[in-house]
């Protein structure tokens, strides 16, 4: 295989805009081009890294949904969140130059490579570069102290509902539909992410569908009152 044609380029790349720092200019996407190394094939139930192994890389998700999660003392796969295409992942890796979670593929994926190393060295050229590091960084704190919040206070039907709103807000900023979605993951996943037992999340699945708020067919949901959501969640926040 020629190397130029695998060349991976970021300046033409569809998720750009949701991976990369908006606004940069020519020369400045050329440079960043430079962070990628390679793209890399996950496939479905492979690792993209293991709790332990060293860290190198930030990883772009360019296609595919993946899951984090460590194991318990118990032996059981505790899920840390799910990641889709357009979210970088490995951000765990910095603080001990080693990963504390594994990254699972939940269907076939590719991701592009960005050695760690060489994104600290282009921040300190390109300013963008370095603010949208924080920035996803910042995100990931907020998005941990979010899954806090929820496991700490929410019955069962606000953290599901909180859930599927937050999955469907984050496909519909990739272009997909704002009331429609395929579950990657299974129903345990979901349970062991949200802190609750198979049976619960499968009942409030019931519950939800018997109120007229979503359909459900197997993997596929369709939310039919997004509003009636939204009131769930925000039920609980007005208590506290």
């Amino acid at each position: 295989m020629n190397p130029l044609t695998i060349k991976v380029a970021c300046s033409n790349c569809n998720l750009r805009e949701l991976c990369m720092p908006v606004g940069l200019n020519e020369e400045q996407l050329q440079r960043i081009d430079e962070v990628v190394a390679v793209r890399r094939k996950v496939k479905r139930g492979g690792t993209l890294f293991r709790n332990g192994e060293s860290f190198t890389s930030l990883y772009a998700i360019r296609t595919g949904f993946f899951k984090t999660c460590v194991a318990t003392e118990d032996g059981r796969d505790q899920v840390t969140g799910f990641q889709m295409a357009g979210e970088i992942i490995g951000l765990d890796g910095i603080v001990n130059d080693h990963h504390t979670c594994d990254a699972v593929a939940l269907e076939d994926a590719e991701v592009c490579v960005m050695p760690f190393d060489r994104i600290e060295e282009l921040s300190r050229e390109v300013t963008a570069l370095q603010h949208h590091v924080h920035k996803i960084m910042s995100r990931e704190i907020v998005r941990e102290h979010g899954v806090m919040l929820l496991l700490g206070s929410m019955r069962a039907e606000e953290r599901l509902a909180a859930f599927l709103l937050n999955l469907v807000q984050r496909l519909h900023a990739r272009g997909f539909s704002q009331s429609e979605l395929v579950l990657r993951m299974t129903r345990e996943e979901i349970g062991s992410y949200l802190g609750l037992k198979l049976e619960t999340v499968s009942r409030t699945f019931s519950k939800f569908v018997e109120e007229g708020i979503v359909e459900v067919k197997q993997r596929h949901v369709r939310i039919l009152d997004t509003d009636a959501l939204k009131r769930i969640v925000n039920s609980q926040q007005a208590c506290h």
